[in-house]
């Protein structure tokens, strides 16, 4: 695909929808209960769909059986760095939450999958592919019933529900882990998709950003996002040092194809992803905090941590 095309695509998919969210908010032209509903109609339709048909394709080849795992090991280094330090940062539940959601996502998908793009060409597109399948499942399985953890954790004694298995892991908003089950299954089954599914994904994908990145954009409040800013700049040195830095150690000692250690490089490196708003949002946590981890971690990214990182790569393919 051309790098021009490419560059359309993140302006329409990432940019475009976000912007047309926040213009949506400030001239009131869609509710708070319709946002909702995109939301919603994200995760159970078209997150169970896309889960379901990627899966059933998943190449099976031994050397990539690890890639992955990459998805669960980028999000466990940050989650866990950033666990530490919240400990005292924040007094509220719904804060601390949505911190530790903006920690644990990244924005591999989309700005990912271009960077890396750009640099290696379609098999990098294709290994970010692989990781952000388990990526997917960090947010559903784990950041999902850890929101609703700090949602019940906040609401006062009166309100406040029992938090059971059932309650967390076995509720709707899990059903793209069973579409992710049933995808597997097919693919190991031996069970060929067919064409004219593989013809729809395309199209899935773009309506999967719309309706994610328009609420996204809907929930970005910049007057309100002012007094986070500052509490969010420890992200930077964990999202940009501590994540790429052990991200690639790990990778090291699995993998030899430089392409694929440049691709998990970078896909170790991205800013916060906009699915932490999405998640404060269905879960009713802290949107500002959200909000301000991705416009402060994706500015210092596009500005100096991937012209860095493209320099670097660029100039040791060169020397080798």
């Amino acid at each position: 695909m051309d790098v021009k095309l490419k560059l359309l695509y993140i302006f329409m998919d990432l940019l475009l929808p976000l912007m047309l969210g926040y213009f949506f908010c400030r001239r009131k032209y869609l509710s708070e209960k319709n946002c909702d509903r995109m939301i919603t109609f994200n995760i159970l339709v078209i997150s169970t769909a896309l889960s379901i048909l990627s899966f059933w394709v998943l190449p099976l080849r031994w050397e990539l059986i690890w890639l992955p795992f990459f998805g669960i090991l980028l999000s466990f280094i940050p989650g866990a760095t950033a666990y530490l330090i919240s400990k005292n940062k924040y007094d509220s539940s719904l804060e601390k939450g949505s911190y530790l959601a903006s920690a644990i996502l990244s924005n591999i998908g989309t700005l990912g999958g271009l960077c890396a793009y750009l640099l290696f060409g379609e098999a990098a597109f294709a290994y970010t592919q692989i990781v952000s399948l388990f990526q997917n499942l960090v947010l559903f399985l784990f950041c999902f019933p850890m929101a609703q953890y700090y949602r019940q954790k906040s609401d006062s004694s009166e309100d406040k529900q029992k938090l059971t298995f059932s309650t967390m892991f076995l509720n709707r908003n899990q059903l793209p882990v069973v579409g992710l089950v049933v995808g597997i299954i097919l693919c190991i089954s031996g069970v060929p998709r067919p064409v004219f599914l593989g013809v729809v994904f395309d199209p899935l994908v773009h309506i999967a950003a719309w309706t994610a990145l328009i609420p996204a954009g809907y929930c970005i409040n910049f007057s309100g996002m002012k007094e986070y800013y500052g509490t969010t700049l420890d992200l930077l040195p964990i999202k940009f040092v501590i994540t790429p830095m052990l991200g690639y150690l790990v990778a090291r000692e699995f993998f030899n194809d430089q392409v694929l250690l440049g691709t998990i490089l970078i896909l170790a490196s991205v800013p916060t992803g906009i699915n932490a708003i999405v998640t404060a949002r269905l879960y009713g946590l802290n949107l500002h905090v959200s909000g301000a981890a991705f416009v402060v971690t994706t500015a210092v990214f596009l500005v100096l941590v991937y012209p860095i990182l493209f320099f670097w790569i660029t100039m040791n393919s060169l020397v080798h």
